[in-house]
């Protein structure tokens, strides 16, 4: 048996599609079957070489598939089977580093990941672009039974990344659905602010705006079926008359929250400018070295701001993604319609399409 897997060759290089031998499990390892796996902005941000990463090397962290084989007398003690619908995350947090015995392992100075295993060595295929993969028990977490594991797939790295955003929010005393966030914008409508967005309207915030910087009709239409009040669209309606419209709310003090997930550095200042006194400001979304940006950094003191960063995310954060999914089920069918698949085959179209902002959500499947 043989299994297909997109391998990345370096910067801008186009990726090589290989066929590897299923080899037998080892112990303490799960092999999983292709669903879907996600093309995430940090995999085009490696592409084109403003990450660092090896090469030859599978890449992917977004793998969603079914558990095919394990010992399954292992796979009770970390409650899997046979059959279920796994995520397989990445992340080998150290455990011993300062930011590990305080309880938070997503920001772990020491981060290994179980992907990060050589190609020339089998079983070959740990990383996410490959039909079959092969994830420790440790790191494969159950899907709800009858949750969609496409739906799944297309927030399995959004998801949990603006869970975790929202979860230092909280860790800060900052209570988001407590009543005192009444306003919110979300800067971008790739994967992560599209969560973040029907998340925000979801839990019941009563109004979610949203900022992309160019007229997108797809885009838009997908933002206002997740519930968004509004589309502020930046070459169309220009930063000052969008700062403008938010600086209203509150009775002209500006918004409460300010969730920023486009990557571009002047999206920065502009959120600081929309926010309210005491305004909560989310950063996950600047993921790359995109440039430098000039802001006003008194308005940082003289509104008291909140800016909290935010990168990666632990496994509570997955735990915590499935459970709104879980909890929220009306929302799935929105979710699908975010996603644009392709065979491992052609991944270079895929990530073509990935690149060029073509599509919202691109997944690679069998």
């Amino acid at each position: 048996m043989k299994a297909k897997a997109a391998v990345f060759m370096g910067e801008n290089r186009p990726f090589e599609v290989r066929e590897f031998e299923v080899t037998e499990t080892p112990a303490g390892y799960g092999r999983s079957e292709l669903i879907a796996s996600g093309v995430c902005g940090t995999d085009v941000h490696i592409h084109r070489g403003k990450l660092g990463n090896d090469a030859p090397a599978i890449i992917g962290h977004e793998f969603v598939g079914k558990l095919v084989d394990l010992d399954e007398n292992e796979g009770v003690r970390y409650g899997l089977k046979k059959g279920d619908n796994v995520i397989a995350d990445i992340a080998m947090p150290c455990g011993e580093c300062l930011l590990c015995k305080n309880g938070d392992d997503a920001n772990c100075v020491c981060m290994g990941e179980t992907s990060g295993r050589s190609i020339d060595e089998a079983p070959y295929l740990f990383g996410g672009y490959t039909e079959v993969n092969y994830t420790p028990l440790t790191n494969l977490i159950k899907i709800p039974d009858g949750l969609d594991p496409l739906a799944v797939c297309i927030f399995a790295c959004p998801g949990p990344t603006a869970m975790h955003a929202f979860s230092l929010a909280e860790r800060a005393g900052i209570k988001i659905s407590s009543g005192n966030i009444r306003s919110a914008v979300v800067q971008g409508f790739g994967p992560v602010g599209a969560y973040a967005a029907l998340y925000l309207k979801t839990i019941g915030i009563e109004k979610v705006y949203v900022i992309i910087s160019s007229e997108n009709e797809k885009r838009e239409a997908l933002a206002r079926e997740f519930g968004v009040d509004d589309v502020f669209v930046i070459a169309r309606d220009g930063v000052d008359k969008i700062n403008e419209r938010l600086l209203e709310e509150n009775s002209g003090l500006g918004v409460d929250l300010v969730f920023e997930a486009s990557g571009a550095p002047s999206a920065v200042a502009q959120g600081i400018a929309i926010l309210r006194n005491r305004g909560v400001y989310l950063i996950p979304g600047q993921y790359s070295n995109s440039g430098g940006v000039t802001i006003q950094p008194q308005d940082i003191t003289f509104k008291a701001l909140q800016i909290l960063g935010s990168s990666q995310y632990s496994f509570c954060d997955v735990h915590a993604y499935l459970e709104f999914l879980d909890t929220h089920r009306e929302v799935v069918d929105k979710i699908v319609k975010l996603g644009t698949a392709y065979p491992v085959s052609e991944v270079n179209q895929a990530f073509k399409d990935a690149e060029s902002g073509r599509n919202v959500k691109t997944v690679l499947i069998k």
